[in-house]
């Protein structure tokens, strides 16, 4: 087909939809930029636009919160004894399977550094407490060391986003992508959605380009398909995949008791959780809809709901997601059979865009919406699904901010506060303050103790530690 033959053929898809404002700077585009814009244009999911605007960006969307709702059972984090068997064979079942290399990695790193002040894939922020490790190195750092203690293969899958994938490829390159063999990390984009403004029209960004956005963590379950992650890992026999978000240092990636658990009850997608610091904290609620489990928003959850409480005093709905998630290979791929199809989230957003006079704004109030959709939406659609409590200063120490709440300084401490806690159940004095923080600055790197329990094993390669003592264990 040749440019004009196309461009008549998009035109007419375009104006379809009431979009054919997309092609006004045509006759301004050289060849490369009016094939490029054209590439662009076959990738637009015009079938499902119209509903997109009708649905979200002029009206307020379809996501209804269910009425009938109750807690979520879980595992918790502490072994009943009643259950001392169930969690035996659950820990012993996801040892065999990552010793057989059925176990994935999966991080989600689209996102920039932007709100910790910080240049660049928000993956290469420096975080550790004494090495200064990036994200990245970290999480590589325990693929590594799993791969040691399960002598297998352990193949690691980074999906980026149209923002920062050049980066990441260009920093994985770098650092020899950090001693995992690079056949065995792959590195894709999520896809991505049009920006409309608040009259359903579809916004550029330059003369040949659409302005758009990432499709939200819930578009990795569609892009590990698309990019034909699920393919590679079908013909590496892998069954189950570790997802996480790129900011949480903390996360136990290879926890042989959340991927047994899993496996054991022949799940499509499982959670891990922690009871909520607070009625109100900014994280997802487990529950059960319709016997299925389902997060619901804190933005959506009811107050009176939120603040319910057991005769004991606990919350009623105390468990909240945190993004660490175990999802089959199986259920991947069933979700991508017929189409894939999250419910869709609305973000109204400030959004720069050129306008009619070829005039590049960069508004100064919100004047568009960006569509998007999570992850955990994807769990209701699953049969069967398991939750497995944690403990927040033991796994989830998310850095986002550049101060206050969820800030890179205190992961910094979280991160110390962990390996003390680790020393000290191996039987390691510690010097501490008066507040009874550690009065040390340690860093464990994987090499030296993937699990708590390591570090008792190691115990003549600790020497004294005596206030003001920085010390990196490897």
């Amino acid at each position: 087909m040749d440019i004009q033959q196309w461009h008549q053929e998009a035109k007419k898809r375009l104006e379809k939809i009431n979009q054919g404002h997309l092609l006004r700077f045509w006759d301004e585009l050289n060849d490369t930029q009016k094939t490029d814009l054209l590439r662009q244009v076959d990738r637009l999911e015009t079938e499902l636009i119209p509903k997109w605007i009708e649905t979200y960006v002029m009206g307020e969307g379809i996501i209804e919160i269910p009425h009938d709702f109750e807690p979520a059972p879980f595992y918790p984090a502490q072994t009943p004894p009643e259950q001392m068997e169930e969690y035996n064979r659950a820990h012993a079942l996801g040892e065999q399977l990552l010793r057989e290399g059925k176990v994935a990695g999966f991080v989600v790193a689209g996102g920039q550094g932007t709100r910790l002040g910080f240049d660049g894939p928000k993956g290469n922020f420096p975080i550790s407490p004494i090495k200064k490790k990036t994200l990245f190195q970290i999480f590589a750092e325990i693929l590594l060391a799993a791969r040691e203690r399960f002598q297998a293969e352990i193949p690691w899958y980074v999906m980026t986003s149209p923002l920062n994938n050049a980066q990441t490829i260009e920093i994985f390159e770098a650092n020899q992508y950090y001693g995992l063999p690079k056949e065995d990390v792959l590195i894709f984009q999520q896809g991505t959605n049009p920006n409309f403004d608040f009259e359903g029209r579809i916004f550029l960004s330059d003369k040949h380009t659409i302005a758009k956005s990432p499709d939200g963590h819930g578009g990795s379950l569609k892009a590990l398909y698309a990019s034909g992650a699920i393919s590679d890992m079908r013909d590496r026999g892998i069954e189950q995949i570790s997802y996480w978000q790129v900011d949480n240092p903390l996360i136990h990636l290879m926890d042989p008791l959340f991927i047994g658990l899993h496996a054991q009850a022949g799940a499509g997608m499982s959670s891990k959780t922690l009871k909520k610091s607070g009625p109100l904290e900014k994280v997802g609620n487990f529950c059960l809809v319709d016997g299925r489990v389902t997060v619901i928003e804190y933005s959506d959850l009811p107050d009176e709901q939120s603040h319910r409480t057991n005769p004991d005093g606990s919350l009623v709905f105390e468990l909240g997601s945190i993004a660490i998630h175990m999802i089959s290979v199986a259920f991947v791929e069933k979700l991508n059979q017929h189409g894939f199809a999250l419910p869709v989230h609305k973000a109204i957003k400030k959004i720069p865009y050129l306008n009619g006079e070829a005039n590049f704004i960069e508004p100064d109030k919100p004047n568009g919406v960006k569509l998007e959709t999570f992850v955990f939406d994807a769990l209701p659609m699953s049969k069967k699904s398991i939750i497995l409590e944690t403990i927040r200063n033991q796994e989830f120490a998310p850095v986002k901010n550049a101060t206050g709440t969820d800030s890179a300084e205190a992961t910094y401490q979280m991160m110390i506060d962990r390996a003390a806690d680790w020393l000290q159940r191996a039987g390691i004095a510690l010097p501490r303050t008066k507040d009874g923080k550690p009065d040390c600055i340690i860093e464990i790197a994987p090499s030296f103790a993937l699990y708590p329990e390591d570090v008792k094993n190691k115990i003549d390669q600790i020497p004294p530690i005596r206030p003001g003592d920085r010390i990196y264990f490897e």
